[in-house]
């Protein structure tokens, strides 16, 4: 049987019903245009909740803490080498704070061509002089240039320019809320005492808002060399180096590789923010179940509507087969119609799905936690589009499907019979 033929008739058997049709399609451009919406915005909350943390956190990081000996003297005496020994309040000894060689791990680390950037970086405890009053906060020795390019630092600079850190000796830029609670403004003194006893004044060059108010009350930035003279420790200094990968994924393989090669701890970020990567996953699960549940609902208002068809058309469709239609064409039939539906209301729900998409990213979203943030944020990929749509023609496809095989089962002899 000709094609054009059979979508002639199933064009008269929609318009024969226009208002059931149109019913059906806009429930299924509901539940596209749904999907849609509530997939773009919350993979939007997924990529912001996402880069508070993760584009501020390196792939790998590398640093050394204060550890106590493994092998104790008693390890060595013949008598105990034979049993078990437990050994209690151990105290370190000379153990480094800062990494060892640092600089030649740098250079290693440059020419290392799975690595995207390295930045190195000093933290510092220091107290800052309020009057006779000390308040506690830390300062992170950072070269600002690498801190922009790897871990958007410039977008938490609300007052000031990172860059002056490098221009202007002895500066500092303070979290907004360290800032208050020393009284201080862009362009004032602050004096900073470190834990051995010494003074130092610096000058406030900007303030930043991370986002993280906890994070904002004792933190600050200066850079690298300020920190080392602050702290009085030469040019190799360095608690921490930061590493940013071309590909994150190989981040746990590599700073195992990391520690035992240049002697170092190391932290890979899926270690580190695993809570993170597991919080996005529950929320992208909980909007594909939302959408496919819409879109399971729309099916079963098509099947409904295309039932009814079958019963109301008995008559049509006993006549078509009478004339010479095979079952698989009036099947055919069905099938183009249940399809029709969904392409017409996949299509609409797809322009408005992404109408609403860009009417949520219009809508005002401030907040002092997010200075960074104007709107809400909403993910565009054509990756929810191509799925959206997919499953619009699954589920109307599915949904045609049976009242088609019983339309093509239909006895003409036993309606016309009937009649």
């Amino acid at each position: 049987m000709k094609y054009s033929l059979i979508i002639k008739i199933a064009v008269a058997l929609l318009l024969a019903r226009w208002k059931q049709t149109t019913v059906a399609a806009v429930g299924v451009t509901f539940s596209i245009t749904m999907f849609i919406a509530l997939l773009g915005f919350m993979n939007g909350l997924n990529d912001l909740l996402d880069g508070l943390i993760l584009n501020r956190t390196p792939h790998i990081r590398l640093f050394t803490e204060v550890n106590i000996r493994q092998e104790q003297p008693i390890h060595h005496q013949e008598e105990f080498k034979s049993g078990h020994n437990f050994i209690h309040s151990i105290k370190p000894t000379n153990s480094r704070q800062a990494i060892y060689n640092s600089k030649p791990i740098l250079s290693t680390l440059a020419e290392d061509e799975r690595v995207l950037g390295v930045a190195p970086k000093i933290n510092a405890q220091v107290f800052f002089t309020l009057g006779t009053i000390d308040i506690t906060g830390v300062i992170n020795g950072i070269d600002p240039t690498a801190e922009a390019t790897l871990f958007h630092f410039n977008d938490y600079v609300i007052e000031g320019k990172a860059e002056a850190l490098q221009t202007v000796s002895n500066s500092i830029i303070l979290g907004k809320e360290l800032a208050r609670k020393a009284l201080a403004e862009v362009g004032d003194i602050v004096q900073v005492i470190t834990p051995q006893g010494e003074r130092f004044s610096l000058k406030v060059v900007g303030l930043f808002q991370s986002g993280i108010q906890e994070y904002d009350k004792t933190q600050s930035y200066a850079s690298i060399k300020t920190t080392q003279k602050i702290l009085g420790k030469d040019s190799n200094y360095l608690t921490d180096i930061q590493i940013k990968l071309i590909d994150i994924n190989l981040a746990p393989a590599m700073a195992i590789e990391y520690a035992q090669r240049f002697g170092t701890l190391a932290e890979d970020i899926q270690t580190g923010n695993s809570q993170f990567e597991t919080g996005s996953f529950v929320r992208s699960l909980i909007s594909y179940a939302v959408g496919v549940t819409l879109l399971i609902v729309a099916g079963f208002g098509i099947y409904n509507i295309l039932n009814m068809m079958i019963y109301e058309k008995m008559d049509s469709i006993a006549i078509l087969k009478a004339t010479g239609f095979a079952g698989t064409d009036v099947n055919r039939i069905f099938i183009f119609i249940a399809l029709s539906i969904g392409i017409t209301g996949g299509l609409l729900g797809l322009l408005l799905g992404f109408l609403v998409s860009l009417g949520i990213d219009q809508i005002p979203f401030r907040t002092a936690s997010l200075p960074t943030v104007k709107t809400y944020p909403v993910n565009y990929s054509l990756f929810f589009y191509a799925i959206g749509f997919t499953f619009s023609l699954i589920t109307t496809y599915l949904a045609g499907l049976l009242p088609a095989n019983k339309a093509s089962g239909i006895d003409p002899v036993i309606i016309i019979r009937g009649k």
